[in-house]
């Protein structure tokens, strides 16, 4: 009998076991981070960061993205929803709007105020626009609104998309370097914000300034300093080490994104938010979702292959060891979860290409619109050029209809001259995109970012290595691989370690999380998961 209740106490026992989730789930996504700065700059990382995620999470070592284009605000939306641009509605960071006949901005929401220390102008913003439901909505839902989210970024998209529809707070940095938020969360910031503000904790930064954080001998992955691709900071010289005083006295308390060290505090700010809000002290669930920028700052000015940007990740690379230790003490080593991966990757720097004989360029979005309007000028003596961004190209068809051409006619037109452009790869029209099957690999891909009634009439691909960007730093929005390559790593409660190189879609994250904590997908996903962190 003894025996028998033992059997039953074990089991239940385990049951149970079997039915905790975690208290506290916490999505990082790092902007424009390659899979392959894991790599390259391994050697140099300590044991209690990036390491100590590989080592004891689970790796997706070939993760992609599946759409184009790779920008900021359709990657974390993208990471979150589990769908793509095509169905959450968000096909770009801005975009001329087919519908609306004007430029939208991915989180523009007139309809609220700024709260905080910053403009009016920063502070409209909401995911009015996003159109499918997150992995964070789906858990304030399932928690009858118990669990908190509250998601942080320097970048307004970078903390509102994630966050969602639901969630407690979304904040950001203005241009004053302090946490604001919308009314569209709450008529006033919660005091901690407001004490942490008050604080101004980028000044211990700005006045030491940004110098190396090894020895310059440690940085043999990466191009000499004051190389011909990189940009300058502020129109200061691209050579250590930096005077950031004297930028944000020139300037604003904002440089500090450009610089390791907005990290840094972001990193502080989400642990405060932990602590202030009692993320994972109870056995309801809460999500905290973090966007480091600096990285993509950092990328687009200097270039993947400056120092600047290898200091960059041997910072943020301490600043995960430290977040790391702040959970294991305030939350539990084995009662939280996380997963860290990219909005997108980079392109290699154009330039640099060209001088090792790669016959690339790079080109101006105005210099490809001036083309596609002198063309049309040449055939039908008027432009039927509206827009052109984002690869998108929409004709005006009021002038269409009142010269009784035939629109159809007019696309096939402007597609043979495209194909004699240097820079073009494909050429796509809407009805083309609209019948993809999947087969062509990258027509599936400008599917995927497609919405009919927001993109253009006209998508096209520029040839790999082609960018369109300024000769120094770098960009990102193709569906090639430098651009939608990026990390992906499980780790914490009820992960099993390991990692594979199977090719995996950015799409499956949320999903995977859903069936991790056992809530309802968001309602927008394809519900393709990760199994490797789910079968145990």
């Amino acid at each position: 009998m003894k025996k028998l209740q033992f059997l039953l106490i074990s089991i239940l026992s385990l049951s149970l076991q079997a039915q905790k989730k975690p208290r506290l789930v916490v999505g990082i996504i790092v902007d424009q981070m390659k899979m392959e700065y894991l790599y390259r700059y391994s050697d140099d990382f300590s044991e209690n960061g990036f390491k100590r995620l590989m080592k004891d999470g689970y790796t997706f070592h070939n993760m992609h993205y599946n759409f184009m284009p790779t920008f900021t605000g359709p990657g974390h939306a993208a990471v979150y929803t589990g769908t793509t641009p095509s169905v959450n509605g968000i096909v770009g960071n801005e975009w001329f709007n087919k519908s609306l006949q004007k430029e939208v901005y991915c989180t523009d929401d007139e309809s609220v105020k700024t709260i905080g220390d910053g403009s009016e102008k920063e502070g409209k913003m909401s995911p009015k626009l996003l159109q499918s439901t997150t992995i964070t909505d789906e858990l304030r839902l399932a928690t009858n609104f118990k669990g908190k989210v509250i998601g942080m970024s320097l970048k307004d998209r970078g903390a509102i998309l994630p966050a969602g529809h639901f969630a407690n707070w979304a904040f950001w940095m203005s241009r004053k370097g302090a946490f604001i938020s919308s009314t569209f969360y709450g008529e006033k910031l919660p005091d901690w914000v407001t004490e942490f503000n008050n604080a101004k904790p980028y000044l211990p930064y700005l006045e030491k300034g940004w110098k190396l954080t090894k020895p310059v001998s440690t940085y043999n992955e990466s191009l000499p300093d004051e190389n011909p691709y990189e940009g300058t900071m502020y129109k200061k010289k691209p050579f250590f080490p930096y005077d950031m005083k004297a930028m944000m006295e020139d300037n604003d308390p904002a440089v500090i994104k450009l610089s390791p060290f907005g990290n840094n505090i972001l990193a502080d700010f989400a642990m405060k938010a932990i602590e202030k809000e009692d993320l994972g002290k109870d056995d309801i669930t809460d999500f905290l979702t973090v966007s480091f920028s600096s990285p993509d700052y950092v990328g687009h000015t200097f270039g993947p292959r400056s120092i600047e940007m290898q200091d960059t990740y041997l910072r943020l690379d301490e600043t995960i060891a430290d977040l790391l230790n702040f959970l294991d003490k305030n939350v539990g080593k084995n009662d939280y979860l996380i997963f860290l991966t990219a909005d997108h990757a980079g392109a290699e720097n154009v330039s640099q290409l060209k001088d090792n004989k790669y016959d690339v360029d790079h080109i101006s979005s105005k210099n490809i619109e001036q083309n596609f309007s002198e063309f049309s000028q040449k055939t039908y003596g008027v432009d039927l050029v509206l827009n052109v961004s984002n690869f998108n190209l929409f004709f005006n068809k009021e002038i269409i209809k009142s010269k009784n051409l035939d629109l159809n006619k007019v696309k096939q037109t402007f597609k043979d001259f495209m194909y004699t452009q240097k820079y073009i790869k494909r050429v796509y029209t809407e009805e083309e995109i609209l019948a993809s099957s999947g087969k062509d690999f990258y027509l599936s891909f400008i599917a995927n970012g497609y919405d009919p009634t927001q993109n253009g009439d006209m998508i096209f691909l520029l040839k790999p290595g082609y960018v369109e960007y300024s000769g120094v730093g770098t960009t990102h929005g193709s569906p090639y691989t430098f651009d939608t390559h990026v990390p992906c790593i499980f780790y914490g409660w009820d992960i099993p370690k390991g990692e594979t190189h199977d090719r995996k879609e950015i799409t499956q994250i949320a999903p995977t999380i859903a069936q991790k904590i056992k809530i309802q997908f968001p309602n927008g996903t394809q519900a393709k998961v990760l199994l490797e962190v789910l079968d145990k």
